[in-house]
């Protein structure tokens, strides 16, 4: 699925990050005429970001801020908040770049979860009972005070923080992880609320909020979603949803509009919440564009750079979609055609996902059948390729297998032709995507 540009002007964008999601945001956005780089900041699926542009070691350019100057780039796209941790993260925000992630103040509501908590208390917003526990003793006594399952997540967000989400059902389950987890930030306990999961992007900008999509990750590692929560979702859906029907941003988002502006917030911010007795109430916000939803929401966009870039300069916008079934950018449908209103994202797991401590022997990654290529995308992750050309599997996460279409069932067939298309020894996805978990409130 591709697009051509009408703009005469080439803007430079540099994705901060690796694997599939650089390798989709750095390609959809060259497609719509931007000069694409990418600024590795992980240790591996470094080579599919090089497929759409320049990448940059972190060995060889310490910091990204000389990169940013001599290139002229005037969009950064963070993967993750990690980049704030960095030691050249106040040059990145003081340089003046357009930067696709709220700083500051406003990066509080992803990074520190009982901010995010006490945030939904001042505004009326719900939000399941939470507690901070500083080791395991102090995490004991709260489920002994307050028995109840819990969700058992580090009390700030990060890619590399010591514990990452375990969802516990019993409390018996939540007692036995206690047992087991790090303490070295403690622990943030939340009350597991139900298994009816779902989620809403919209961009901040200009005072505003601007709703995108409606979006689902599949988060469990097996089919019926079955197994541990992975690390990351085996797959995702999103449905354009600009009129926000399932009142997840009315409800837990726009409440907040007075802090947003309070904190000059300007950028993506995900809410992902439970239908808990016919109410939604938050689980976490994010203020990134998403590892899983963000390549399709650039993809369904007719605007997307346009729209990050007047995002990042905290501008009025007008995100527009409508990408017809061609796969064009111009908006326009074909003659009795309709507009892409769904993306559907399926991951082909490498050996040994989700249990990542175990790591696989190098394996070919063979495709067996040509990509059907309309309305579809394959966006590879830790892959790399041999003298000879050949892919191979370099980790967990092979790659992510996208579908478009007007309807979910037309998204999910474009999707699941192109994953069969592919083999690799110990791989796996889920067959089932889509089959519950939606539409919004559905387990």
């Amino acid at each position: 699925m591709s697009g051509k540009s009408t703009n005469q002007k080439q803007p430079s964008v540099l994705a901060l990050g690796v694997g599939s999601f650089a390798y989709s945001v750095t390609q959809t956005l060259k497609d719509h005429g931007a000069t694409v780089a990418t600024y590795l900041t992980r240790d591996y699926a470094h080579f599919p970001p090089s497929l759409a542009g320049p990448t940059f070691l972190r060995e060889t350019h310490p910091s990204p801020v000389p990169l940013i100057k001599e290139r002229g780039i005037e969009l950064v796209i963070p993967q993750s908040i990690d980049w704030a941790q960095a030691p050249w993260a106040d040059e990145l925000v003081n340089s003046g770049v357009g930067l696709l992630c709220a700083t500051g103040e406003a990066m509080r509501i992803e990074r520190e979860r009982d901010f995010a908590r006490k945030l939904c208390a001042d505004y009326g917003i719900p939000f399941p009972a939470s507690h901070v526990a500083q080791n395991r003793l102090e995490a004991e006594q709260i489920l002994a005070r307050h028995p109840a399952p819990y969700v058992i997540k580090n009390p700030l967000c990060s890619p590399t923080s010591p514990v990452h989400t375990v969802l516990c059902e019993t409390v018996a389950e939540t007692h036995s992880w206690l047992q087991q987890v790090d303490y070295a930030e403690g622990v943030f306990l939340q009350e597991f609320a139900g298994r009816a999961e779902a989620g809403h992007i919209v961009l901040v900008s200009g005072g505003e909020i601007y709703s995108l999509v409606t979006n689902q990750e599949y988060k469990r590692a097996h089919n019926g979603n079955l197994g541990i929560v992975a690390g990351a979702p085996l797959g995702g859906l999103v449905e354009v949803d600009q009129e926000d029907k399932y009142g997840l941003a009315r409800e837990l988002i726009h409440p907040l509009l007075p802090w947003l502006r309070a904190v000059n917030f300007h950028g993506p911010l995900q809410v992902t919440a439970v239908k808990r007795r016919g109410q939604w109430c938050v689980i976490e916000y994010n203020i990134r564009i998403g590892v899983t939803s963000g390549a399709m929401i650039l993809r369904l966009l007719t605007n997307p750079l346009e729209t990050l870039l007047a995002t990042t300069q905290n501008e009025k916008l007008s995100p527009r979609f409508g990408v017809p079934p061609s796969g064009g950018s111009d908006g326009k449908p074909p003659e009795g055609g309709t507009p892409n209103r769904f993306g559907a994202s399926i991951t082909l797991a490498g050996y040994g996902y989700p249990f990542t401590q175990i790591k696989g022997p190098p394996v070919p990654l063979e495709v067996v059948a040509p990509f059907n290529q309309t309305n579809a995308d394959v966006w590879w992750s830790e892959v790399t390729r041999t003298d000879a050309g050949k892919l191979m599997a370099a980790g967990h996460r092979l790659g992510d297998f996208i579908g478009y279409g007007a309807d979910l069932p037309g998204a999910l067939a474009k999707a699941y032709e192109n994953i069969r298309c592919v083999r690799s020894p110990g791989s796996y996805y889920r067959t089932d995507i889509g089959q519950s978990l939606w539409p919004p409130g559905k387990e």
